[in-house]
């Protein structure tokens, strides 16, 4: 049965799947590859939505796991630290049109996400999962969902889907179901339907009321 964590779980994937295209355009231009500024670009909004996201968590999952299991959030709350660090150190290579100090500075946020998230997924939002309660968990997602600035939310689904697969799509539209307003829903399920015209059929397909 689809939970609200499985929202951030999507979520998850979506940072995984775009930091591993990011990092390889940036090693392509290192290679000698044009396209260096859009991937610079790319990943500039990468880390604005990254950003929106370890926010939300230190303003509602951390608190709510502190009251399950005191001091775990700590660690994590020094991963996004860590990135903000690594964001910096990139931005740094950026500036001065170093190609190869770009990929290498991409290789390493990627490295240091990738870890991040891995134990995110499999050690705190399992304790999250078994030790909060469902409804609990659902009002921590939409506080995380509310750090995202209405104005860009177009933006991120526009973002966020095209990267997800088909059942991360699903669990993503199932949770938003549960926990937006009929009204909000019908205009997150248009946005879908826009960023994923070739994939919606599908998404209906599994939600049949998509398609009502």
């Amino acid at each position: 049965m689809v939970g609200p964590i499985d929202a951030v779980l999507a979520i998850h994937n979506a940072f995984r799947a775009d930091m591993a295209a990011i990092d390889a355009a940036a090693l392509g231009a290192a290679r000698g590859m044009p396209g260096l500024e859009a991937t610079v670009d790319r990943f500039r909004f990468f880390n604005e939505i990254l950003a929106f996201h370890a926010h939300g968590e230190e303003v509602a999952i951390f608190p709510a796991l502190e009251e399950v299991a005191p001091s775990v959030a700590e660690a994590y709350e020094m991963d996004h630290r860590g990135l903000d660090r690594a964001f910096d150190a990139l931005s740094s290579a950026v500036s001065t049109r170093d190609e190869l100090e770009t990929a290498r500075a991409t290789a390493a946020f990627k490295f240091h996400l990738d870890i991040h998230l891995a134990k995110e997924d499999a050690h705190l939002y399992r304790i999250i999962r078994e030790r909060v309660s469902v409804p609990d968990q659902g009002k921590a997602v939409g506080i995380m969902a509310g750090e995202i600035p209405q104005d860009r939310v177009p933006e991120f689904i526009a973002w966020m889907f095209p990267l997800l697969g088909d059942d991360d799509r699903e669990n993503m539209t199932r949770v938003w179901q549960m926990v937006m307003p009929p009204e909000v829903f019908g205009g997150a399920v248009q946005l879908v339907h826009q960023a994923i015209p070739d994939g919606f059929a599908e998404l209906s397909r599994r939600i049949p009321e998509l398609a009502a």
